[in-house]
C-alpha cells in the first residue's frame, strides 16, 4: 500500500454524493432500517432461545442467520449514517479494510447458512422418518461451525490480499462502503490474479450454494408438494437475498450505473436483513405462537 509520495492513510466514500438535497430523508431512512434490523434480529434470536418448542434445526440456523445479519448491517450502515448526517465521508485505511472484512465475512456466512437451511428443509420434506437421525445436534453444530470458520478464514485471506494492493491513482470510493470489487478496481496494482481469484470465489461461494438451494427446492417440490408450502419463509428469504445481487451483477453498464448500483446494493445490504425477521415471524405460525406465549407469560409475571 506504499506509493511514491508516502503511505495511504484515508479513503473518501462518495456513494450517495449525488443525493445532497436528500441527505436528511436518506439519513432517517437508513437509521430506521438499521434499528429495525438490529432489534428484529435480536428479538427473534431471543424468542428462539427462550421457547423450547423452537429448539429445532431450522430455528437454530435461523439464529445463525440473525446474528450474521446483525454483523452484516453493522459493518456498513453506521459509517453510512456518519456520512449522511455529519457529511464526513473520510474513512481510514484500517477502517476500510475492517469494513471489507466484516462485510465479506457476514455476506458469505449468510450464503452458507441459507444453504444449510435449504438442506434442512430438503431432509424434513423428503426424508421425514430419518429427519431426527440425520439432522441431529452434532450435525447441525458441525454445519454451523463450518459456516463461521470457513467464512472467517476466507474473508481474512481476501482482506489480506486487498490490503497488500497499491492505491496511488485515486482514494475516492464511488460506492457507499469498502466493497471487494470496488477496492480491486480502485487499486493501481496489477489486479489480474486478484480478479481471477474473485471469479473463483463467486463460483464457489455464490453460484454453487445457490444451485444447491435451487436443486433442493426443485426435488422437494416434486416429492412433497404439500409439505413444500411450509418452506415459504425460507424461500422468500432466499429470493430477497439473491434477487438484488443477481440484478446488480447481470444488469448492463450505463452512464448511471454507479447510482443504480448504490441503490440496488442498499436493498441487499440494508432492506433484506431488516425484512428477514418479519418474513419468519409474520409467515410462521410457530414463531407467532412463541411470541404470544412470551407476552402472556410476562403479563402474568407482572
Amino acid at each position: 500500500m506504499n506509493c511514491e509520495n508516502g503511505t495511504i492513510t484515508d479513503f473518501y466514500i462518495l456513494g450517495f454524493s449525488n443525493f445532497k438535497t436528500e441527505q436528511i430523508p436518506l439519513s432517517v431512512e437508513i437509521m430506521i432500517m438499521y434499528l429495525m434490523t438490529i432489534v428484529g434480529n435480536l428479538v427473534i434470536t431471543m424468542v428462539i432461545g427462550l421457547v423450547s418448542n423452537l429448539h429445532t434445526p431450522m430455528y437454530f440456523f435461523l439464529c445463525n442467520l440473525a446474528i450474521s445479519d446483525v454483523i452484516y448491517v453493522s459493518s456498513t450502515l453506521p459509517k453510512l449514517l456518519s456520512i449522511t448526517i455529519a457529511e464526513d465521508n473520510r474513512i481510514s485505511f484500517a477502517g476500510c479494510i475492517s469494513q471489507l472484512y466484516f462485510f465479506t465475512f457476514s455476506g458469505i456466512c449468510d450464503v452458507f447458512v441459507l444453504t444449510s437451511m435449504a438442506g434442512d428443509r430438503y431432509v424434513a420434506i423428503c426424508r421425514p422418518l430419518q429427519y431426527i437421525l440425520i439432522m441431529n445436534r452434532r450435525v447441525c453444530g458441525t454445519m454451523s461451525a463450518l459456516c463461521w470458520i470457513v467464512t472467517a478464514v476466507n474473508s481474512l485471506l481476501l482482506t489480506l490480499l486487498t490490503s497488500a494492493l497499491d492505491f496511488c491513482n485515486s482514494h475516492e470510493i464511488k460506492y457507499f462502503f469498502c466493497d471487494l470489487k470496488t477496492m480491486t478496481a480502485l487499486s493501481s496494482s496489477d489486479t489480474t490474479i486478484m480478479e481471477i481469484f474473485i471469479r473463483i470465489e463467486d463460483l464457489i461461494f455464490a453460484f454453487v450454494p445457490l444451485s444447491l438451494t435451487v436443486v433442493s427446492y426443485i426435488r422437494s417440490s416434486e416429492t412433497r408438494l404439500k409439505a413444500f408450502s411450509s418452506c415459504t419463509s425460507h424461500l422468500t428469504t432466499v429470493i430477497l437475498f439473491y434477487g438484488p445481487v443477481l440484478i446488480l451483477y447481470m444488469k448492463p453498464e450505463s452512464e448511471y450505473s454507479k447510482e443504480q448500483d448504490n441503490l440496488i446494493s442498499l436493498l441487499y445490504v440494508a432492506v433484506v436483513p431488516m425484512l428477514n425477521p418479519f418474513v419468519y415471524s409474520l409467515r410462521n405460525k410457530d414463531v407467532l405462537d412463541a411470541v404470544r406465549k412470551l407476552i402472556a407469560k410476562n403479563i402474568v409475571c407482572t
